[in-house]
């Protein structure tokens, strides 16, 4: 039986990846890669102008991810949030 207390959640890259999330009853996207990441090396990102004209767009809350910290989080004023995989080390930097 399905729990329906449970949060779905999508990856968010681009535009078609965000209808479809919705369609798919997401309830919270993430959007990413916000900023660089070093799970990701030379991939592309979409900087705050690409996150902002997803999250315009998106009727669920969005996560940002990808290269995130408290300081760049606080500038992304569309984000319910935001998350990371090694933004908590000391050696990341801005």
């Amino acid at each position: 039986m399905l729990n329906r207390n449970i949060v779905k959640t999508a990856p968010v890259h681009n535009l078609r990846e965000l209808v479809a999330a919705e369609r798919g009853g997401a309830d919270l996207i993430f959007i990413s890669p916000v900023f660089a990441t070093r799970s990701h090396p030379g991939s592309g990102t979409l900087g705050r102008r690409g996150f902002t004209a997803l999250a315009v767009r998106a009727n669920v809350p969005v996560v940002a991810l990808g290269g995130m910290n408290a300081r760049r989080a606080s500038a992304l004023t569309l984000a319910y949030g935001w998350a990371g995989i090694d933004s908590w080390l000391p050696a990341q930097s801005d």
